[in-house]
């Protein structure tokens, strides 16, 4: 995914709006950020936006890439790496594919210093309604794990309260994109790691199956020629209680 980021026509929109949406945030909340940990930033734009600010940044991804440590986000995190904890943990785009959300929410909290911000932003259900369409119609009447299960922004709140956080805040915003072909949509999804998470997926769509789903999004056009895509955002947010 990294090498497709590089590409100078790679699809970066989600991620620049959730880059985007931390920055305005901590800025309406004049929040101090000293010290932060950035998962996700996987072309280092946020990190480079806060450390222009004054922050100290540690850059890390499940699946690290230059400049970026190793992170497992379900598992405590590494004692070294947490100082007296963070002012800031900003997580883009990796929640919705783990399986322990709870647990890692848990240990993101734990990793803040006390008063400390936690933002994480990723893909959540109401994403992809035209795609979960075609992929429906080209496995016809015997359909496949195409999709990796999404988190609404009602669960997302419970579980920043279940996490132990305090002012806990979830919400959710949707972008629109276009599409005039199936394999555009798809590249755009692997270009920025959106693709399917599922250990197990569904078996590759068989020549059969493409040409159905091709005509599935070709039926769904507008008279330009255009699919309309959805990718709903949901942000959670949250501090680590004072002492």
């Amino acid at each position: 995914m990294l090498a497709l980021q590089r590409a100078p026509d790679a699809a970066r929109f989600v991620l620049d709006d959730m880059i985007e949406d931390v920055l305005e945030r901590l800025s309406f909340l004049r929040h101090e950020v000293r010290s932060a940990l950035v998962l996700g930033d996987r072309c280092g734009e946020l990190a480079a936006a806060l450390e222009a600010r004054g922050a100290q940044v540690i850059r890390a991804d499940p699946v690290p890439g230059a400049g970026e440590q190793a992170l497992d986000e379900e598992a405590p995190y590494p004692a070294e790496m947490l100082g007296e904890g963070f002012d800031l943990i900003a997580s883009l785009a990796l929640l919705d594919t783990i399986n322990d959300l709870p647990g890692a929410l848990v240990h993101m909290r734990r990793a803040l210093a006390p008063g400390g911000l936690a933002i994480a932003s990723f893909t959540g259900a109401g994403s992809l309604p035209m795609l979960r369409r075609v992929m429906l119609a080209a496995d016809a009447d015997r359909p496949s794990a195409r999709l990796h299960p999404m988190v609404d922004v009602r669960a997302g709140a419970q579980l920043l309260q279940r996490a132990g956080f305090a002012d806990p805040v979830a919400d959710s915003r949707s972008i629109n994109v276009a599409y005039r072909s199936l394999e555009r949509l798809v590249g755009d999804l692997r270009a920025q790691g959106l693709g399917n998470a599922l250990a197990s997926p569904g078996a590759p769509l068989s020549k059969s199956a493409l040409a159905r789903a091709r005509e599935a999004f070709a039926t769904s056009a507008d008279e330009d020629g255009r699919v309309v895509e959805r990718f709903e955002i949901v942000t959670l947010s949250g501090r680590r209680p004072q002492a």
